[in-house]
């Protein structure tokens, strides 16, 4: 039940994306909504759905238990390194899709974090060349890394608020990145005690 509400909703708003997409930019359509006979909503209800799954790999859950047990679910499956191709055109979609219909709302207690998103291991980056120009070193509590890092605030629920991506020399206190994360969620703070205050005083 939990898939189909999450294909549903992101049935929804693929087809608005597509539609903008047409209406609006100067590139084909093709360059934005991969040419496969899957919809770009079933490929982001996959990617979605294995963040979701407990695999710890995509190509053990795309392999072992969608080709496998959702071919009813998906009748159009293309092969795993055909679905490894089309991703890329799902990116721009799910992170527009998360903001637009996945954060969720302050309760009053936020919890900021970072996690490192390694793009190869350390003893070949010397070698790495994808990317190289936005790639930096950096440190976790893991130890060193090469690649960036993903800032998130979340709430006492775990409902992502906020998130930002930064090479991973960035550091979680940077007072950008922190900017980044809160500036929405403090102005609505600030707004909501303006607005007290001014109750108060028309009260007083």
């Amino acid at each position: 039940m939990e898939q189909i509400a999450i294909f549903c909703d992101a049935d929804d708003f693929c087809k608005a994306y597509e539609e903008y997409c047409k209406n609006r930019l100067l590139m084909n359509k093709e360059e934005v909504v991969p040419r496969t006979r899957m919809s770009l909503s079933e490929i982001m209800t996959i990617l979605i759905m294995y963040h979701l799954s407990g695999y710890k790999t995509f190509k053990w859950y795309y392999t072992k238990y969608v080709m496998v047990h959702q071919r009813k679910d998906f009748p159009d499956l293309v092969s795993y390194n055909r679905f490894v191709e089309i991703m890329q055109f799902a990116l721009v979609p799910l992170v527009l899709y998360t903001i637009k219909a996945r954060f969720g709302k302050c309760s009053g207690i936020s919890f900021v974090d970072s996690t490192p998103l390694k793009v190869c291991d350390n003893h070949r980056i010397h070698n790495h060349r994808v990317f190289s120009e936005y790639a930096k070193t950096g440190k976790s509590s893991m130890g060193w890394f090469y690649g960036f890092k993903l800032h998130l605030i979340i709430n006492d629920e775990g409902e992502i608020l906020s998130f930002c991506l930064t090479s991973g020399n960035i550091d979680d206190r940077n007072e950008a990145v922190m900017d980044s994360l809160t500036k929405k969620y403090l102005e609505n703070f600030l707004l909501t005690g303006d607005i007290f205050l001014r109750n108060c005083l028309e009260n007083s």
